[in-house]
This record gives structure tokens, sequence and C-alpha cells, in this order.
């Protein structure tokens, strides 16, 4: 433990250096920018500055993507809150209980509790990130290719299934990111693997591209038509609104305890992250609460839970994600590919390896944290101000950094065309309600799971049976199973559900 601290002091070091500190507050400036406004995701943002990343030191490239990712939740539930916009998946059950309270005039107390559980549920999380993280990375220095490789495909099963839509559809979109993934020439053999002939395509396919095309292009298209304005009646908002009575704290003290750890645990499951979390902390407070019909209609719990749990959970996705190199969600996968991009590869050995990006970043996190504390309280009425840029001008722009993006990161303007191909291609996925979180999720994994796949068969000799005679490996097998199977039993209970709904519908209709 007092190693642990030492390196904490250390990691203060260099989130404190003016240069680091700099970057870490351009971070959570733009995710808080980018929470505020609808439409604008966490991944377009990543995605967009990720090139800028590729001429800076990995440890100040890392603070800024990452400042993105946690300050992002900060600005979405200004959204959720004020105008009933869920402008990212983890606030949209913020809503239920946000805007009625909006609309009783208590807007900025719902704020002032958010602010509250915002930063206790970080806090968690950043503490069970310094005390787990090294113990989770010094346990999987024990694995061979067999256990990473079963480790990896249980993740990647669980960011497919227990995404948002069709489990059988998450599936889908992760197979597709793993043959994305082997675009290319194989480093073993020295193939060129599905490039049509293409010499641009003989370095495979551009992380920069796949995550702009999808999450960039993707969404401009899909809102291109978006030209309503937004209803700014109920928004305005003081300081002095902000701050909650002592029976409004006391209220929400306990919802901010149970959705923090109801956040830290999904952050432990690879595939659930904040949006499950927030889901998860609201439907147990409605569950035990003894006047459960308040909910949905401006109870202070509705909005203290989930926010606590989305901020939890949204720290502790780091800790499998540094640790063991598995993202638990897109955003994850895209933060392991700038780090990839840097020439840093995530697991065990970055503790190790690189002390100073590890500790560096935790103690970033509360430094970031305090920020945007320092940025929501005071400066409410100009997040407020933000809301009312017009779509026609927002996205124009993001286009034209995308395009710059994209042309920063090879030189190549074949990129700059496959962008838009992938843009075009997720644009149909979106209309078909194909979710495409889980092709980055395949495609950023994909490289590492063949590597320990063919290391693990070479070792024992071409025998599958190396995945189930080594325990480690064979009980990561069985919970990808397991998880499988579960998911199997219960699209058989939703069809026997809807087999008598219906028949009950059909009987009722006939008499």
């Amino acid at each position: 433990m007092e190693t642990g601290f030492i390196n904490l002091f250390h990691g203060f070091e260099v989130a404190l250096d003016p240069h680091n500190l700099l970057w870490c507050f351009v971070g959570v400036l733009v995710g808080n920018i980018v929470g505020v406004l609808p439409g604008m995701g966490v991944l377009s943002a990543i995605s967009i500055l990720l090139p800028i990343t590729f001429g800076m030191q990995p440890v100040p490239a890392i603070l800024m993507l990452s400042g993105i990712y946690y300050g992002a939740q900060y600005g979405g539930a200004i959204c959720s809150i004020l105008l009933n916009l869920p402008c990212h998946p983890p606030h949209a059950v913020t809503c239920l209980d946000g805007f009625p309270l909006t609309k009783q005039g208590r807007g900025g107390v719902a704020l002032g509790i958010t602010m509250m559980g915002s930063a206790f549920g970080a806090a968690f999380g950043i503490l069970q990130m310094i005390f787990f993280a090294p113990i989770v990375a010094k346990a999987a220095l024990q694995f061979g290719p067999s256990e990473i490789c079963m480790l990896m495909l249980l993740g990647l099963l669980a960011g497919s299934t227990l995404a948002k839509g069709s489990p059988l559809k998450g599936i889908a979109m992760t197979l597709l990111g793993l043959l994305l993934s082997t675009v290319g020439t194989d480093l073993n053999s020295g193939v060129e693997r599905m490039t049509f002939g293409l010499t641009d395509m003989s370095d495979g396919i551009e992380l920069v591209s796949l995550s702009l095309g999808l999450f960039g292009i993707a969404e401009f298209i899909r809102s291109v038509n978006n030209t309503a304005p937004l209803n700014l009646a109920y928004a305005k908002v003081s300081m002095n609104d902000m701050r909650p009575s002592k029976a409004e704290m006391k209220q929400a003290a306990f919802p901010i305890l149970r959705g923090t750890i109801i956040g830290s645990l999904c952050a432990c499951i690879p595939g659930t992250g904040p949006t499950i979390a927030s889901f998860v902390a609201y439907a147990m407070e409605k569950k035990i609460s003894r006047t459960p019909e308040r909910f949905g209609h401006g109870a202070i719990e509705g909005v203290a839970a989930p926010e606590a749990s989305t901020h939890s959970a949204v720290q502790g996705d780091f800790i499998p994600t540094m640790s063991l190199g598995i993202p638990g969600d897109a955003v994850m996968a895209l933060l392991l590919g700038a780090l990839m991009i840097q020439g840093i590869a995530p697991g065990p050995m970055l503790l190790t390896q690189h002390p100073d990006l590890f500790w560096g970043l935790i103690a970033s996190f509360w430094v970031g944290n305090i920020i945007l504390l320092v940025l929501n309280v005071p400066m409410i009425g100009v997040w407020v101000k933000l809301l009312s840029v017009p779509y026609k001008y927002l996205y124009p722009s993001a286009i034209l950094f995308i395009c710059v993006g994209v042309f920063a990161a090879r030189h190549s303007m074949f990129d700059v065309g496959a962008t838009l191909f992938i843009g075009v291609f997720g644009y149909l996925l979106l209309k078909l309600r194909f979710e495409p979180a889980p092709i980055l999720l395949g495609f950023v994994l994909g490289q590492h799971l063949e590597e320990n796949f063919r290391r693990a068969l070479v070792l024992s000799r071409g025998d599958l049976l190396v995945f189930v005679e080594r325990p480690l490996s064979a009980v990561f097998l069985s919970l990808s199973v397991l998880l499988v199977g579960t998911q199997v039993f219960f699209w058989l209970q939703r069809s026997k559900r809807t087999a008598r709904l219906a028949k009950a519908q059909a009987l009722m209709g006939d008499a």
C-alpha cells in the first residue's frame, strides 16, 4: 500500500506538470462541450482529435483523450435535466426524473445533486483503480496465450451481447470488426489479405478512418435534416438554484452510495459500461423505494443514483483497459487504439514499463474532476447558451475537421475516400438498427486475438484442447459459453411471452 501511495504522488508530479495539466484541461473542456451539445458524441470527438495526438508525447495525449471521455458525462447531465434531451446513452434514464424536476422549478437542485453524485462516484472509481488495477495486472502476468485469447473472447462477447440492441446483431457487428482487422499484410506470412489488389490497403484499414467514418460521417448523415430548434424555456438556472437543502442532500446520500457501488461493479465486467450501470442503478432505487410511484415524476433518487453509477463506471472502465488490454466499450477500444498508435501496448506490463503514463493518468482523474466541478458550477449559463448552436453550423465544421484529421494520419487521400465509404456504410447500419460500436471493439482486439490464438496453437502443436486443459483458460471459456447461453435463454423467454400475448389478443379478437 505504501508503494501505491508513493506511485500516486509520482503520478501527481506528472499530472501537475504545466504541459500535461494544459492538455488535461483541454480534454475535460472539450468533453464538457461535447457532452452539452446534442448530437455530438464522445466517440466522434475522440475520433476527430485522435490525429492531433500523433505529434504529441504519450502522456499528454492520453490525458487529453481520457479527459474528453469522463468530461462528457458532466455535460450530458445538463442536457438531460434541463432539456429532456439524452445526448449520450448513459443519461437517458436521468431524463425520467431530471426533466420533471426542471418543470417543477427544481432543475438547479437536480444539477446540484448530479454534481455531488458525479464527484463522489468518480472519486470512488479512481480509488478502485488505484487499489485494484495493480492487483489485476500482477495476476494477468501469469496468463499465457490461451488465457489471454479466451479473456479477449469473453470481452468481445460481453461487449457485443450486453450492448444496446439485439445481441445477435451485436455479435454480427463484432465479427465484422474482427474481419476488418485482418485486412492488410499478414505479419507472419507476408501475404496480403482482402486488399482486392489495392496497394493502399496493404497496411490495413486505418483506425482513424474507421472510427471517424462510423461515428462521424454516419452521425452527420443521420442528423443532417435535424433543424428543429430546442426549447430553452426551462434552461435558465443560477448558482443559487443549484444549492440543495439538507433534506434533499439526506434524501440523495444513500442513492448516491448505492449507485456508486453498482457502477464500480459494472466496470469490472467487460462490455457493461456506464449505460447499463445507470439503468441498473435506477431500477434498484425504484425497487427498494417505499414510494416507487414518485419515480418518473421528479424523484431526487432517480437522478442521484444513475449519475453516481455513470461516473463510477466510467472511471472503473480504465481498470480492464489498462491492466489487461481488454476494452470495456467502444470508447475504451478507441483509447486502446490511441495507445497502440503511440507504440504502447496496454496490459499487465504497462504499470512497470510506463509508470509515468499509468499513475499520471490516475492522478489526472482527480485533477480533471476538480476542474470539471469548477467549470460546471459557475458556468452553467454558458453551457446553456451553447445549446442554441444550430446544426447547420455545427456539422459542416465537424466534417472539415474529420477530413483534415484523416488526411493527417497517413497523408493519404485514399483514407479520406475510405472514411466517406465507411460513413455511408455506417449510416446504412444505423438505419437497419445495427449498433456500429461493437465493430470498433472487434477491430481493435482482432489483431491481438489472432496473435495469441496462433501462439497458443504453436505451443500446443495444433491441439485445440489447450483452451480447455489450462484452468484459467477453461474458466474464461465457460463464462463465454454461459454468457451466450444466458442470452439464448432470455431470447426464448421473450419469444414465448410474445407468442402467449399474440394468442391472448387473437382470442380476445375472436370473442
